[in-house]
């Protein structure tokens, strides 16, 4: 009889906890059995690794009985992530491998019949989990396909290699004088410096007249605020949308990271796109959980998706009512907690909402272009669509007018998305000078302390808050609003100037 040890490691939300594979060889009938709460695609690897080893030349112990533990086995294993880890154990068993060089390494990757090895989901939160292990005195390598290697090198201070094939791993764990002598090579990978226009990102000239929605974008840019766009169709929202990822500043080193991390959990990641903030636009008839996040095991939804970056809407009023609702606490607390009978995952989700709607179901209410065809009880149950409290939630409401095909020709080419994006910057540097964060997330003393307005515009406020009907939160929204507006201006207090455009914004639905 034999055992072998082999380190690995699960997903579980964005954590990657540890996974100890135990292979063992015994005499009797001849079988193969995988235990500890393996999944369907976990199971199959009995099948993987069988002809992924027969097939590089190696031995495979047809007349054995071979068990597989992945322990704990309480915590659930999916993917292919553990071919790799099982075909090294058998090995070891065996006495191909040198047990000794296993220790101090963890394994993941996916075989092919072939034993090339394929790239796994969730190289960088795997990486994560490593860096915080040495942190607690458990310094370990991770061997990896070497396309997932190269994603989680961005992790600095892991100690990752990368491998192309079984033969890659196997012949460098050899025992001392075995084999060729072939050893693996640590993958260590710098991201290049950020190029907007590298990336491509359409440009806000593009878009001829709307001045007003430029503007609104432009401040909700500056503040990480929240935005609905409403106007008839064809007047420009969605290329607005499109091009509000060009006004928002490059992502800092550990935005990029969790950003990235999130992305490499769903196997959507691109380091060609490093630090570039993701734009996630989801149909409308996307499901809650399709935006949320959700399933088992449970997975990260269009709002994680977004973290640090851009949520995009378009026909706000088209998505089923509790998708919509689904999006109020996260637009509060920036999180999204996923709770099941068995578990429970918190993903994060401080996303950039930037939505957009007509105002009827014809699309022309208010058009000057075009006579609109619908009731007026028909107009209230289509924007009846969108509940109080989730308006409440958005900051910048803004309309988007029909403009005639004439003074389109005539419009100024108005700022490119550069010279827009360099005052959000500044603007940018200003709030985080100032109070360590941006407006949108200040709350509390912290927005009492650093939203400081003038009496006249203060007295405004509480004066447009009683005529309006306004709940608290909008109260506190506005000012935070004001504070983005006044950081633009770089002015240190609110004036009641500030304040009125504030106010503006937040009346493109009441007033319609």
């Amino acid at each position: 009889m034999s055992l072998a040890i082999v380190h690995s490691r699960a997903l579980d939300g964005l954590k990657a906890p540890e996974v100890t594979v135990e292979v063992h060889l015994a005499n009797g009938l001849p079988s193969f059995t995988l235990v500890g709460l393996a999944d369907t695609e976990v199971k199959e690897a009995r099948e993987r690794v069988r002809a992924a080893l027969s097939n590089s030349g190696l031995d495979f112990p047809f007349n054995k009985r071979i068990t597989v533990n992945l322990a704990p086995a309480d915590l659930p294993k999916e993917s292919g992530r553990f071919d790799l880890p099982i075909a090294l154990g058998i090995l070891a068993a065996m006495g191909h491998i040198d047990p000794e060089r296993l220790v101090d390494l963890e394994f993941a990757g996916e075989l092919s019949l072939g034993g090339e090895l394929r790239p796994v989901r969730g190289a960088l939160p795997m990486a994560l989990a490593l860096l915080r292990a040495a942190e607690g005195g458990r310094a370990r390598g991770l061997v990896m396909p070497q396309a997932s290697a190269d994603e989680a090198a961005l992790v600095e201070g892991a100690r990752l290699y990368g491998a192309r094939h079984l033969m890659d791993v196997v012949e460098a764990l050899r025992p001392a004088g075995q084999g060729t002598g072939a050893t693996l090579v640590r993958t260590q990978s710098v991201p290049d410096e950020p190029a907007r226009a590298r990336w491509g990102l359409p440009d806000l000239r593009e878009v001829k007249g709307q001045s007003a929605a430029k503007r609104a974008l432009e401040i909700a840019a500056a503040g990480a605020h929240s935005v609905l766009m409403m106007g008839p169709p064809g007047s420009g929202k969605s290329m607005l949308a499109q091009r509000f990822a060009g006004l928002l500043p490059e992502l800092a080193p550990a935005e990029a990271l969790e950003s990235a991390a999130v992305l490499s959990l769903a196997g959507h990641f691109d380091a060609r796109l490093w630090r570039r903030r993701t734009v996630r636009s989801p149909h409308h008839t996307a499901s809650p959980v399709a935006l949320v996040g959700g399933g088992s095991p449970p997975r990260p939804g269009e709002i994680s998706l977004a973290h640090h970056g851009v949520l995009f809407l378009d026909e706000l009023p088209e998505f089923p009512r509790a998708a919509l609702e689904a999006l109020r606490e996260p637009l509060e607390t920036g999180q999204i907690t996923i709770s099941r009978a068995a578990r429970r995952h918190d993903f994060p989700a401080r996303f950039q909402l930037i939505a957009a709607m007509n105002p009827c179901p014809c699309g022309h209410f208010g058009n000057p272009l075009k006579a609109c065809r619908c009731t007026p009880d028909q107009v209230a149950r289509y924007q009846g669509r969108l509940s109080g409290p989730l308006l409440d939630r958005i900051d910048v409401q803004v309309e988007v007018p029909a403009v005639a095909p004439e003074v389109l020709s005539r419009s100024p080419e108005g700022a490119s998305s550069d010279e827009v994006a360099q005052r959000v910057v500044a603007a940018r540097a200003r709030q985080r000078a100032r109070q360590g964060r941006l407006n949108a997330e200040l709350e509390g003393a912290a927005l009492d302390q650093h939203a400081t307005a003038e009496p006249a515009a203060q007295a405004f406020l509480q004066s447009a808050c009683a005529r309006l009907g306004w709940s608290g939160r909008a109260y506190h929204r506005v000012l935070k609003l004001a504070r983005t507006i006044a950081d633009l201006a770089e002015a240190d207090h609110i004036t009641s100037a500030h304040m009125a455009e504030a106010i503006q914004y937040r009346r493109a639905l009441s007033s319609t």
